[in-house]
C-alpha cells in the first residue's frame, strides 16, 4: 500500500465513521479498487478505526469529561449510569470479538457482493428511522442501550453501516437525537481500542499480525482518518439532530445497486 491510497483510504474511513454510509464498506470497495489483499486491508482498517477514536475524543471531549467527573464521585449518578449503558452495549460485540473473530475476518475478505447487499440493508434502516414516529424519550435505557449494541454487532457485517445501524435503531426505539449521536460515538470506544490493544500484544509477543503495510502508509492513513474524521464527527451529529439520514439512505441505495451490478457483471 503506498502512502497516497493510505492518505484516500484513511479519508474515506474517517469521513464514513462517522457519516451513516458505512466505513467498512467503503474501504473494502477503495481498497478492491488499488487491488490490496484482505489481511493487508484488515490491518490498515484496524489503524484508521484507532484514529477515528481519537477524533471522537477531540469532538466529544466535554461530553467525556462530564462522565469521569461524575464515575469517580462514586454514585450511582447519570454519570454511572451512562456508563453502564456503556457497558451493556458492548456485551453483543464483546461476543461476537471473542467466539467469531475468525468469521468476521473471512467476511471481509469473500467480496463486494455481500458488500453491496449491506449497503441495500442500511438505507432500508436509514429509510424506516426516517419515517418512523415514535414517542421521544429523554433519556437511553439500559434495554434500548443493549439492544443498540446488538446492533452494533451485526454492523460487523462490511456495508451495514455501525453508525448508521445504531443510531437508526435507537430513532425507531425512540430514543433523543442528539444523545444518541453522541452515545452511538462513544459506545465504539471500547470495543476499537480493545481490538486494537490485542494486536499490539501479538506483536510484542512476536506472533504474526494480520497483513504487513509500510510505516508510512500507516502514519498517513491514520493522519488522514483522523483530521476527516474530527470533521465529520462534528457535521454528523448536527445532521441528526435535523433528522436529514434519509438523504444517506438514498446515497446507500444507489450504492449498494451499482457495487452489486459491478460485481455481477465482472
Amino acid at each position: 500500500m503506498s502512502w497516497l491510497e493510505a492518505l484516500i483510504l484513511g479519508i474515506i474511513q474517517g469521513l464514513t465513521e462517522y457519516l451513516p454510509v458505512s466505513s467498512s464498506g467503503h474501504l473494502a470497495i477503495g481498497s478492491a479498487l488499488f487491488g490490496i489483499e484482505g489481511e493487508e486491508n484488515l490491518a490498515f482498517t484496524i489503524t484508521v478505526h484507532v484514529a477515528t477514536v481519537f477524533s471522537t475524543l477531540v469532538i466529544l471531549w466535554k461530553e467525556i469529561d462530564w462522565i469521569f467527573r461524575g464515575l469517580f464521585k462514586f454514585q450511582m449518578n447519570a454519570e454511572t449510569r451512562y456508563v453502564i449503558n456503556i457497558l451493556v452495549s458492548m456485551i453483543p460485540i464483546g461476543i461476537v470479538g471473542l467466539f467469531f473473530k475468525d468469521t468476521v475476518e473471512e467476511i471481509f475478505g469473500s467480496g463486494l457482493l455481500i458488500v453491496g447487499c449491506m449497503l441495500l440493508l442500511t438505507a432500508t434502516l436509514l429509510t424506516f428511522s426516517y419515517y418512523a414516529k415514535p414517542r421521544q424519550k429523554e433519556n437511553i435505557s439500559l434495554k434500548d442501550a443493549f439492544i443498540i449494541g446488538l446492533a452494533q454487532a451485526c454492523a460487523v457485517m462490511p456495508g451495514l453501516s455501525r453508525s448508521g445501524t445504531t443510531i437508526a435503531t435507537g430513532l425507531l426505539l425512540g430514543n433523543n437525537k442528539e444523545k444518541l449521536a453522541q452515545f452511538s460515538f462513544l459506545m465504539v470506544i471500547p470495543p476499537i481500542l480493545g481490538e486494537a490493544l490485542l494486536d499490539i500484544l501479538k506483536a510484542l509477543k512476536g506472533e504474526e499480525v494480520a497483513g504487513y503495510i509500510p510505516t508510512l502508509s500507516l502514519v498517513v492513513g491514520f493522519l488522514a482518518a483522523f483530521i476527516s474524521g474530527c470533521l465529520a464527527c462534528k457535521w454528523m451529529i448536527n445532521i441528526v439532530k435535523k433528522g436529514k439520514l434519509i438523504y444517506f439512505a438514498i446515497y446507500c441505495a444507489i450504492a449498494g445497486l451499482v457495487t452489486i451490478a459491478c460485481t455481477l457483471l465482472n
